[in-house]
């Protein structure tokens, strides 16, 4: 892309931006499950139980849980927007090259979840892309109050469940008991780790039981502000912008509260009221960071953080094996060791390196290591990988 093309540029380095802020939220929340065993058995490690452990993990559940994937799932279907486009001016088949890239993420999201991270989201955003492929073509209108309904349906089961007193953690003492054997797995060697992954991988399929139509939800809402271009003029969509603000705000973190206080993901109260106002609080966070980003110092941390969500689906991956690396018995073995504010103080730095890393990588080539195989994949040729001189 040519300097000689500034506004397209901008558009460009906000979405890639935008994206990386997701990338920084998703670690935050899942670095929880890489430094205990006990976070996919909804209990808290009773070893890094104090007040003070509790308020990182409350305000953690509160401010990120369910938002951040919620973003990434929303630029998910910004960016299929952007690729069909591609393919119409270039006068190819989408379809069929979509279906190949689709199949490549999936793959990768298997080897992800039994290799690096049981909570792999890959592998259902190949499944759910499935759906929005065979949806390019509904109207706007029709897209959103699919959407609506998603996660309005969503929200009326759970709270069917809740009503009828269905429990998620029926017995604390097992759940307990399964987070320690869990933590003992992850300090093991590979094999320990790997034969834990494919342990929890069945309660995973339970969990996108509810996570599953809430990306597609946020697709959806991606592929209407595609459509829209919502993204493309910042400036004059921002009467829109601060109206999610506005509405936001006040709903998402009021919802966030109750989620965080009633038990978060492991109680059905909680858990409704944050899946009816998680994308009220996502849609606010995305508004303002966009408007944060047309600023003189909003463009400073654009540049900064853009090449980070140019490759992010290498850092996705990347943040996973970096916590193997550093919490499981693979490297070095801090499952269990570790407060729940030094484990965001360690995600923190892990970002930090791979901001530094997207930036070196970023100059010198034109894709990630990951995204250029995926590509390779799609397109059946070998793409060149070297940046060229831009003009």
């Amino acid at each position: 892309m040519s300097e000689g093309s500034p506004g397209t540029f901008s558009r460009i380095a906000d979405v890639d931006a935008l994206r990386a802020v997701a990338l920084l939220l998703i670690l935050v929340v899942n670095v929880a499950f890489f430094a205990s065993g006990y976070s996919f058995h909804l209990v808290p490690d009773p070893a890094h139980d104090s007040w003070g452990d509790q308020a990182v993990r409350w305000v953690v559940e509160a401010l990120l849980a369910m938002k951040a994937y919620l973003l990434f799932s929303f630029l998910f279907g910004y960016s299929f927007t952007l690729q069909l486009d591609s393919a119409a001016r270039r006068g190819v088949d989408f379809a069929p090259r979509f279906r190949r890239r689709l199949a490549g993420l999936f793959v990768l999201g298997i080897l992800h979840a039994v290799l690096l991270f049981q909570g792999d989201i890959l592998a259902t955003y190949a499944l759910l892309g499935l759906v929005l492929l065979a949806m390019r073509r509904v109207a706007v209108g029709t897209a959103l109050h699919a959407a609506v309904l998603l996660t309005g349906g969503i929200g009326f089961v759970l709270a069917l469940a809740a009503v009828g007193g269905v429990q998620l953690v029926t017995d604390p003492a097992e759940a307990l008991a399964a987070g320690q054997r869990s933590t003992e797995a992850l300090q093991g060697g590979i094999g320990s780790v790997i034969a834990e992954h494919v342990r929890q991988l069945p309660a995973m399929v339970g969990t996108l039981i509810v996570q599953g139509p809430l990306a597609l939800s946020a697709f959806l809402f991606g592929y209407a502000a595609g459509r829209r271009r919502l993204l493309t003029d910042v400036v004059g969509n921002r009467r829109l912008l601060r109206r999610a603000q506005q509405l936001g705000y006040p709903i998402g973190l009021a919802g966030a509260v109750v989620f965080a206080s009633g038990g978060g993901t492991a109680n059905l109260t909680g858990l409704t009221v944050g899946v009816l106002t998680a994308p009220l609080l996502a849609a606010a966070y995305a508004a303002t960071l966009l408007e944060f980003f047309q600023t003189d110092r909003g463009r400073r941390v654009v540049a900064v953080l853009a090449p980070a969500g140019r490759m992010s689906l290498s850092n996705y991956l990347g943040q996973s094996l970096l916590c193997v690396l550093v919490f499981t018995g693979v490297g070095l073995g801090l499952a269990g060791a570790v407060a729940p504010a030094a484990v965001l103080l360690i995600a923190v730095a892990i970002y930090g390196v791979q901001l530094a890393a997207s930036t070196a990588w970023m100059a010198r080539f034109q894709y990630g290591p990951v995204e250029w195989l995926l590509r390779a994949w799609t397109e059946q040729r070998w793409p060149r990988l070297r940046a060229t001189a831009q003009t």
